[in-house]
């Protein structure tokens, strides 16, 4: 007798071929019924014997297609409806989307086949894509993932193309963005002249051999190519980009050509070759002048899409420099309009694509590590996904510090993550950060007014600022250093596990006003973390420059040891900048604390707390809740024996009140950790 069931599948299920394989899984066991996407995911409705059912849905989980994630199952008794097919329905769009979005995908084996083979009817093509392969989250405009709501809506499909979308059996079912010469986009290659169609790659490939540096449009953004063997190339590309030392992505023909310039072990390799594609750190086996200056390290990645391996086919130089197209610490350009501005000057040509990006999302950049890939820049190929799943259902944005920034929004308890945004120092930065809030809550349809707003207690950040400008239903403030340790057992579901926690990232605002780093915290995600040791202080020649530059914070430290020897010669070689910081110090300039005043046995710090901030911002707006609009932050995770209502109260009492006894002076010795109890 036949049994039906509903099943909802949550994870990374849209856009990744999970409904094609769901359809011809069911032919393969007998099942009737439908699948359709849903704003939680995918939806089954089966119909069929019980151990048929048993079987399916056993597939289901078993063998996914190779870019799904499925981090969920539901099944339920159904009714059953008597269906005599299996059919795949229209999406099912729900009052609030909570499905993963799938990252970017690289060229799959069967479509890099057809690009290269003549009597293909997309050989050469650069926008050739299937359901296991291409552009996901950097074509998507909205939820449910179709072929409307994608950046690709305004090309129709020629006849061919159509019957392999609707073809169940076809490697093109349901594939959002599925082109051909026919019907889709193409690229255009502008130097001078103009270069269309089959001419684009051949001639920039040309450019590329001549020593030309090209702006070309890629899956997130624009990048900068040239040839990294060319030193003259490089050095014009750096004066271009006003970039100085910071090294530059090179991407490798190959994998032969990849193990060429990288010592690389297994772990290094599978994330070379791993679906999200990332620039992977190794150490460098030979050096290419000027592309890694003064690094032991390169950063290699390998071809992603069909345009890279077109190039390299056409002819394109073995090893390219592909840095993000921008001028040193903007965001890349995405935006064609945007790219022709702020590149010119930059590129000696442009390869335009005529799809558009729906967000900017560069490249990300990883390590292989001894417990695990370290991710460095989280973006292409990781973001926007789910890395945690927290116990909460109203929606939650954390907007995230200034620098290196990304934004996370919970929606049904799933914590998705942006992409690398960048440095919020910069306007272009800023704006993108902006835009990168509203682009996630359009897109999984939160409203302002809904959210928890969640920032970091540094009054002058400018994520703060935002997060206090957003109508929000509510704020909360965390320690910075808190907030990793945090994260790490967020991510391990680990929300009362008492632990002790270690964060030695460089500087955040501390809950007595002071800047902190290098924290030794007790305590879990549900009491709170109590900050129980610390490196003892020192000061910071020049402020938040010292957290970019670690010679310069380290002549903070070493300022107060005598008898050192000169460390700007061999084996030290330390920067002209190292001489500029001690500098600093000795006089007094720019140096956060100021030094103490006569009369005064402790460092002084005013009350707004600025010593190491951003003293150039500007004061926070005076008071404490009355700042903040009607729903003033509170500190989450806070100390579990001191919680204090307000940052400037708690600095005016500790500043009007004597030194305790054995408060450490202001001459600390060497760095070591010290432990209060």
């Amino acid at each position: 007798m036949p049994e039906a069931r509903f099943l909802r599948l949550g994870g990374v299920v849209q856009g990744v071929g999970f409904r094609p394989f769901v359809f011809r899984l069911a032919q393969a066991h007998g099942i009737a019924g439908w699948v359709r996407n849903g704003g939680e995911g995918v939806e089954v409705h089966a119909e069929g014997g019980g151990g048929a059912l048993d079987a399916f849905v056993r597939d289901l989980t078993a063998v996914p297609p190779p870019a799904a994630r499925i981090a969920s199952l539901a099944a339920m008794a159904a009714e059953v409806l008597g269906s005599d097919r299996f059919e795949i329905l229209d999406s099912e769009a729900e009052p609030r989307p909570t499905v993963r979005i799938s990252p970017d995908l690289p060229i799959c084996e069967s479509c890099l086949s057809e690009l290269r083979d003549p009597a293909d009817r997309r050989f050469a093509y650069p926008y050739i894509n299937c359901t296991d392969c291409g552009p996901r989250y950097t074509i998507i405009l909205g939820l449910p993932y179709d072929r409307p709501s994608t950046t690709m809506r305004g090309w129709p499909m020629c006849p061919e193309c159509a019957r392999e979308y609707h073809e169940p059996l076809d490697r093109r079912f349901h594939a959002q963005p599925v082109a051909c010469p026919a019907c889709g986009p193409r690229y255009v290659l502008e130097d001078g002249g103009r270069w269309e169609g089959d001419e684009a790659v051949p001639q920039t490939a040309r450019l590329l051999r001549d020593g030309l540096i090209v702006a070309m449009k890629g899956l997130g953004g624009f990048h900068l190519a040239c040839d990294a063997a060319n030193a003259a190339a490089v050095h014009a590309l750096r004066e271009r980009k006003f970039r100085k030392e910071k090294p530059f992505a090179v991407m490798a023909r190959d994998l032969a050509i990849a193990r060429s310039l990288l010592d690389l072990g297994v772990d290094a390799e599978a994330l070379l070759t791993s679906t999200a594609r990332p620039i992977v750190l190794a150490p460098a086996r030979r050096e290419l002048p000027g592309v890694a200056p003064g690094n032991r390290d390169l950063g290699v990645m390998l071809p992603y899409t069909p345009l890279h391996h077109l190039l390299f086919a056409a002819g394109a130089p073995e090893a390219l420099v592909m840095t993000s197209a921008n001028r040193s610490s903007e965001p890349i350009a995405y935006r064609d309009d945007e790219a022709r501005e702020r590149l010119a000057g930059l590129a000696d040509a442009f390869l335009n694509g005529e799809r558009p990006i729906a967000r900017r999302v560069d490249d990300s950049v990883v390590r292989a590590g001894v417990l695990g890939p370290m991710i460095l820049r989280r973006a292409r190929g990781y973001a926007p996904g789910a890395v945690a799943r927290l116990p909460i259902s109203e929606p939650v944005l954390a907007v995230g510090a200034d620098l290196k920034n990304t934004v996370t929004l919970v929606v049904g308890g799933e914590a998705f993550v942006s992409q690398h945004i960048g440095d919020l120092g910069h306007y272009e930065a800023l704006q993108a950060f902006r835009g990168t809030i509203g682009d996630l809550l359009e897109m999984y349809e939160v409203a302002e007014d809904e959210l928890t707003v969640v920032h970091d207690l540094h009054p002058q950040y400018a994520s703060t600022a935002h997060a206090l400008e957003l109508p929000a239903k509510a704020r909360l403030a965390v320690q910075h250093h808190r907030a990793h340790i945090a994260s790490v057992l967020a991510e391990r579901g680990a929300f009362d596990e008492r632990v002790i926690g270690v964060a030695f990232d460089g500087t955040g605002y501390g809950d007595d006003g002071a800047i902190w780093g290098g924290e030794i915290f007790v305590g879990s995600l549900l009491a709170g973390f109590e900050r129980v040791g610390h490196l003892r202080p020192a000061v910071l020649p020049g402020g938040d420059a010292a957290a970019e530059f670690p010679v310069q914070a380290a002549a903070g430290f070493l300022a107060e040891l005598d008898g050192l020897p000169d460390l700007t010669a061999p084996p030290f070689l330390f920067p002209e900048r190292y001489l500029q910081a001690r500098e600093l110090v000795a006089k007094g300039l720019r140096t956060f604390p100021p030094p103490p005043r006569d009369g005064c046995s402790t460092p002084w710090r005013p009350s707004w707390g600025s010593p190491v901030g951003r003293p150039s911002r500007g004061r926070p707006r005076s008071g404490s809740s009355s700042s903040h609009g009607p729903n003033p932050p509170r500190n989450l995770f806070p100390s579990p024996s001191r919680t204090a209502s307000s940052i400037s109260a708690r600095l005016s009492r500790r500043r009007s009140r004597p030194a305790a006894a054995g408060t450490i002076p202001p001459s600390w010795p060497a760095p070591t950790i010290a432990v209060w109890q």
